[in-house]
């Protein structure tokens, strides 16, 4: 099967787009996919499908101020979402202005402090912050939780915790690992009473996460790179979980694309690097067997994750199953509980 961007579009109705956090974690629905089969169930039933001696891996990123409003010297006005820090006054940043800024010229955020235009990198801007506060501290003084773009409301006190998983401690990311904010204190003790595992890593989430796929053919997209830390105890957790036959499971997109992009040499290393990993339909994976994931935005490189780890086929029908169902999409809504049957371990 030739497939292009169209491929992985579907229709959606836009009040099934979660507007809001439900009041309780995990009281969201959950649709299990295992091989052909689907069925309802709820988030706190994730103690009945994951397993004595099956390991959950967590991204424990945290999400930053990420998106700042000033004036150029101009005096236009500008909206800045920063991409990724790229030191401790560095970051690549989008920057939504009237007119681009130009390379040497200085912005004025939050009437605060100025940051320098040092230049263009790709379709993002490298700007350069003062060096008397460190970055991440500015950021989370003056700045502002991002929230995604198709939640169309300003972001309140309730995001301020809602939109950060309960085991967030790497702060790093402008955007949520989403498929974690599910979990709550007592269900992560419930599933650890069973006899899961849980284990850790990091992956910022980038902007670029939200942006379109602009090409039909697929060859032609270049994905966004993420920074990710894979610890030495999370290795040997896996490693364990092999020799005693139980699943790896990942929790969210992000935490399986560190993983498989940490074992693109052929076995799981530990460590600290970037993946720009593109996972389509015919991927072979090599360490994670299922997987715990969001409902993803049409033609979006997520769905093509989603679709190579349960089958294009499956994955077709599994959405439009959860259209017709009436769940909840995208950050705040609903979750999906996936077995991959095809994984060729590399650990």
């Amino acid at each position: 099967m030739s497939l292009t961007l169209e491929s992985f579009d579907y229709p959606l109705p836009s009040e099934l787009i979660a507007q809001t956090p439900l009041a309780e974690r995990s009281a969201s629905r959950l649709l299990v996919m295992d091989g052909e089969r689907l069925a309802d169930r709820h988030f706190a039933d994730l103690s009945d499908l994951v397993g004595p001696g099956d390991l959950l891996v967590f991204n424990d990123t945290r999400v930053i101020h990420a998106r700042l409003f000033g004036v150029k010297e101009t005096g236009g006005q500008v909206e800045i979402l920063i991409e990724r820090a790229t030191g401790d006054h560095d970051a690549l940043a989008q920057v939504r202005a009237s007119k681009p800024p130009r390379t040497g010229s200085s912005i004025r955020l939050a009437d605060a402090f100025e940051v320098s235009v040092i230049g263009r990198v790709g379709e993002f801007y490298h700007l350069r912050f003062p060096e008397s506060t460190p970055l991440l501290d500015l950021l989370e003084r003056h700045g502002r939780l991002p929230l995604p773009p198709y939640i169309t409301r300003t972001a309140d006190d309730i995001d301020e915790s809602r939109y950060q998983t309960v085991f967030n401690r790497a702060p790093g990311s402008v955007a949520a690992p989403t498929a974690g904010l599910h979990f709550d204190q007592a269900l992560l003790a419930t599933l650890q009473r069973r006899g899961a595992g849980c284990a850790w890593l990091t992956l910022h989430v980038g902007a670029g996460t939200f942006q379109p796929v602009r090409v039909s053919d697929l060859g032609e997209h270049r994905m966004h790179r993420e920074r990710y830390l894979l610890p030495r105890e999370t290795v040997a957790a896996i490693e364990a979980t092999r020799a005693r036959g139980g699943r790896v499971i990942a929790v969210g997109t992000t935490s399986l694309r560190a993983l498989e992009g940490a074992a693109q040499q052929g076995k799981l290393e530990a460590g600290s690097g970037e993946t720009a990993l593109f996972i389509l339909p015919g991927f072979g994976f090599q360490v994670v067997d299922a997987l715990i994931t969001n409902f993803h935005l049409p033609r979006s490189t997520l769905l093509m994750l989603v679709s190579a780890f349960a089958g294009f086929d499956t994955t077709r029908r599994a959405y439009a199953h959860a259209v017709a169902q009436r769940y909840r999409f995208f950050s705040y809504g609903d979750a999906m509980f996936i077995t991959q049957r095809n994984t060729h371990h590399a650990v």
